[in-house]
């Protein structure tokens, strides 16, 4: 489903949830991403800085289409042989622009703060997209942490083992040492595996504005393959926000060409003037205009070559977000074909088979070490490969978050 935001909309959502989640000992403790990208979408710093600031923008271009403030002028004169003030000036008038150049603003405007908002989209779409990313990769630590615990258990059963055979005089003291190192290694492994974990976990909580969250999810989550190669690079750059955004400062730049063309019609004032000379006074209104001789040189042509600037950027945008779906399809693609090529129950099944086959003396420890070693890398790669698959499928949908 897609859902896009306004202006207003992103801030009431942010200020509520500010207001909402205001105690940052609170903890989220879900296995659902989707509750992770809300709480983020909600607290994250960075992204309630962007839209302060594409609010204040927005703001600011819907000011300087305004008139401009009224001119209020008074003045004394004072002549000899007139005790005290011979006679005053007062002036108030008002400059504005032809009615032709704020509608034209104004269009220009809603061009620019549409350009705006589905920048902020897009920068949002990111933010969430860098905190799914987490998320798959906290449960990729998971999943090879309890990978790594029975590799440990299976090391630690055949210590206990070999250490009653040592005594016994069935084993070496070489073997013992080498399930001794094994369990070293695993140790390792596992430290540095719990490392990578909590730094997954910190930035996660970070992102979401210091308030801690506890990803409890120890599963990839599912996601289907693409049924439509075709339907998918159309939704792909369809929904770019970074593409829509490209569209509107285009337009943006087309209304400015409009308005500088309009720079030759002189800028129009009226007034009210008031003249008092003894006891005398005098009413009279003002109309005058300013004529744009020197102020509106070479901007049309300089429009122009903003607006051809901005057609280039949409052209380059499409063809980028193009380029990019085409070649997160491929890579999805093959990475789908190497997850294929492992049969995960099958070598599961394989190291229960050898661990009894060493425990009943029909294989020697050496030959289980390599042959376990081996299966252990290969079941490691197939996370690593699912993990690689899911932020591709990520990245493809990230216009849905």
């Amino acid at each position: 489903m897609k859902r896009y935001f306004t202006i207003p909309a992103m801030l009431l959502v942010l200020h509520s949830g500010v207001s909402a989640q205001d105690d940052t000992t609170a903890v989220l403790r879900t296995g659902d991403i989707d509750e992770v990208l809300m709480s983020v979408s909600v607290n994250n710093p960075q992204l309630n800085a962007l839209a302060m600031d594409t609010e204040a923008q927005s703001l600011m271009m819907k000011s300087e289409n305004m008139l401009e403030d009224p001119s209020i002028e008074y003045s004394s004169f004072y002549s000899g042989g007139v005790s005290g003030q011979a006679g005053s000036e007062l002036v108030v008038s008002q400059g504005f622009d032809f009615p032709t150049v704020y509608a034209a603003r104004h269009k220009r405007n809603e061009y620019s703060r549409a350009a705006l908002e589905n920048g902020l989209e897009n920068e949002r779409r990111r933010i969430l997209l860098d905190a799914k990313n987490l998320c798959i990769d906290i449960i990729m630590y998971r999943q090879i942490g309890e990978l790594l615990d029975m590799q440990a258990e299976i090391a630690d059963g055949l210590l206990g083992l070999y250490q009653q055979r040592l005594g016994t005089g069935d084993a070496s003291a070489l073997e013992v040492n080498k399930i001794k190192m094994e369990l070293m290694s695993v140790a390792t492994d596992v430290a540095a595996n719990n490392a990578a974990l909590d730094a997954a976990c910190m930035s996660l909580s970070a992102m979401n504005g210091g308030r801690e969250i506890v990803f409890e999810a120890t599963d990839f989550p599912l996601v289907g393959t693409v049924a439509d190669r075709q339907e998918a690079i159309d939704e792909y750059i369809s929904s770019d926000a970074s593409i829509i955004a490209a569209e509107n400062a285009a337009e943006a730049a087309r209304k400015e060409i409009s308005i500088n063309r309009q720079g030759w019609i002189p800028r129009l004032e009226v007034g009210y003037r008031r003249n008092t000379a003894i006891r005398e006074a005098e009413h009279g209104f003002i109309v005058g205009c300013s004529v744009p001789i020197f102020s509106n040189h070479r901007k049309v042509a300089m429009a122009k070559a903003q607006s051809t600037s901005a057609r280039n950027n949409l052209n380059y945008a499409r063809l980028a977000a193009e380029t990019e779906v085409k070649s997160l399809l491929n890579e999805m693609e093959q990475t789908r074909k190497a997850i294929e090529a492992y049969n995960e129950p099958l070598m599961r099944e394989t190291l229960e088979l050898l661990k009894k086959a060493v425990e009943g003396g029909e294989i020697s420890l050496i030959d289980y070490f390599v042959e376990a070693s081996g299966i252990y890398g290969n079941l490691r790669d197939c996370i690593s490969l699912q993990n690689s698959w899911q932020k591709l499928a990520a990245r493809l949908y990230k216009n849905r978050l």
